[in-house]
């Protein structure tokens, strides 16, 4: 897709990002800062001051999405949502009025992403990513890292927020971050690892790792309506993008194919019913999906987008029987 090097974009990828053993490595994200309610960081939670860049088809821009409309930020974030499919310069924003819902970017006017990276350094070197979350007043990048956006989103606005409901309880931290870490390694960023692995036993140990935490989580959804029981926390927002993509891109594209979503009854399930939420439907754009990643070159060399969207979200889910 392409990085900066030294400000300038290139085609190709960071060499860091496979290791000696062809395994896929994600690259750590270069922007960190955080933003306070109180502003202690530098960066105070305020309407209207933040700006979201995301394409509809990365799962973690889209955890993102899930909380600015969870937690009723509609008004208070504004959103530059790029159009689908991989372009020449990375993640691209236009008024194309194939992609209606795919809103250009009305704060900086950026076409490219990578312009924003530029703007907040001149020689900056590296990927660059959806989500990012651009600072008005200071006129540049707060953070790139999903985990954290999410975090400030929960606890950071709650003065401004139209929803006080916490995601992250303190007495659930400790289990939510245990599932989160195993969530994301092997199924998160599991799906990648099978997708982006250069060598044959990369591969297998990556889909060995993302089918027998699969198994893991359908047992435990069995047993319960949620990962942590009755109510809804971060865990579930972080593992519910990967699952709406899954049968129409990580199935097939990247060779996660033992079972669909739709062969584990409650996982499937889940997924409906999380989906069902409100204000998550439209947030979910599976066509994109499909048009997003069937676009990475390297996996889809004639770049043929196949023309099915295999799933239904709408379908009734059973999870109230676990209500108690």
């Amino acid at each position: 897709m392409g990085v900066l090097i030294d400000g300038a974009w290139r085609d190709g990828e960071l060499p860091q990002e496979t290791g000696a053993s062809g395994e896929f490595r994600r690259a750590d994200s270069r922007f960190r800062e955080r933003i306070t309610a109180d502003g202690s960081s530098g960066f105070k939670a305020e309407a209207g001051r933040y700006h979201l860049y995301v394409a509809h088809g990365c799962p973690w821009a889209h955890r993102t999405l899930i909380y600015r409309s969870v937690k009723k930020l509609q008004g208070a974030i504004t959103v530059a949502y790029s159009v689908p499919g991989l372009r020449q310069q990375g993640w691209t924003f236009a008024d194309d009025p194939a992609f209606p819902d795919c809103t250009p970017d009305g704060v900086n006017g950026f076409r490219y992403l990578h312009q924003a990276y530029t703007a907040t350094d001149p020689h900056y070197t590296g990927k660059v990513t959806v989500p990012t979350l651009w600072d008005t007043k200071t006129q540049r990048i707060v953070n790139n890292e999903s985990p954290d956006i999410i975090r400030m989103l929960n606890s950071e606005f709650d003065a401004i927020a139209g929803d006080d409901t916490d995601f992250y309880p303190k007495p659930m931290r400790a289990e939510i971050d245990r599932l989160n870490d195993l969530i994301y390694a092997n199924v998160n960023n599991g799906v990648y690892r099978c997708g982006f692995a250069k060598s044959q036993p990369a591969y297998e140990q990556a889909y060995d790792a993302l089918f027998a935490t699969l198994d893991e989580l359908e047992a435990r959804l069995s047993k319960q309506r949620y990962l942590l029981g009755r109510q809804v926390t971060e865990a579930d927002w972080r593992l519910f993008p990967t699952l709406v993509r899954f049968d129409v891109a990580y199935f097939s594209l990247f060779r996660c194919n033992k079972k669909r979503i739709a062969d584990y009854p409650n996982l499937s399930s889940y997924m409906r019913e999380l989906y069902a939420l409100p204000g998550i439907a439209e947030t979910v754009k599976a066509r994109y999906y499909v048009i997003n990643y069937w676009s990475i070159a390297r996996l889809n060399p004639l770049g043929i987008i196949p023309k099915g969207t295999p799933v239904d979200y709408t379908q009734p889910h059973d999870r109230a029987r676990l209500a108690n």
